[in-house]
């Protein structure tokens, strides 16, 4: 599996030529707007910066998709979607490991959605607060959950993010887990390692 990080909330999973792309966006402070192609796009809602689609072609490959797709009703904020709406979460499994993209999620997720996705092998995370979770719920969540890999998401990083966003360095200061930064590469695998951070770095606009 090579995973492509875009910035913001934005991953490209590509398996056997087949890709995948979740939360495209546009007009993210720092970052360039998603300009890509896929086989398949994914939104966890409707707002500009998580479903920016027609900044990703549609290409067919020819190859089957090795991608089996779960989707989970959960909620942009913590009064049951009345000040945000709703979000998805996606459970994506291959090869007999479950990568679980958060989106903008809002709220602790009940036991029973935790249950689902617990012991997951790579759990993409919002940790900005004002419009998902802080970093304190995050690493609640962490716990909860107990994923093998923790990708951090959707937060402020010198000028990448929202203004508003915390910082991803107070995060890693913080988790309890040893720390993996990327290269500058276009893609990156994931190791089979437990008690990880992955932080991919991305290119400047």
């Amino acid at each position: 599996m090579n995973i492509t990080y875009f910035g913001h909330s934005c991953f490209k999973l590509e398996q056997n030529g087949y890709n995948l792309v979740i939360d495209p966006f546009k007009d993210v402070p720092g970052y360039k707007d998603v300009s890509t192609f896929a086989d398949m796009v994914l939104c966890s809602h409707d707002h500009f910066d998580h479903a920016a689609v027609s900044g990703v072609k549609r290409k067919v490959s020819g190859v089957q998709n090795p991608f089996d797709i779960t989707m989970m009703q959960t909620y942009h904020d913590e009064n049951k979607g009345a000040d945000r709406g709703e979000n998805i979460v996606h459970i994506i499994a291959c090869e007999n490991r479950e990568y679980v993209h958060l989106g903008d999620l809002g709220h602790i997720l009940p036991q029973n959605q935790i249950d689902r996705i617990k012991n997951c092998f790579c759990l993409m995370i919002p940790i900005g607060g004002t419009y998902t979770i802080d970093i304190e719920k995050a690493l609640e969540l962490i716990e909860l959950v107990q994923p093998k890999i923790v990708i951090p998401m959707h937060y402020k990083n010198g000028k990448f993010g929202f203004d508003v966003l915390q910082n991803l360095a107070d995060f890693l200061t913080k988790a309890n887990r040893k720390i993996a930064v990327t290269t500058k590469d276009d893609s990156f695998s994931l190791p089979d390692e437990d008690n990880l951070v992955v932080v991919p770095v991305v290119k400047e606009n």
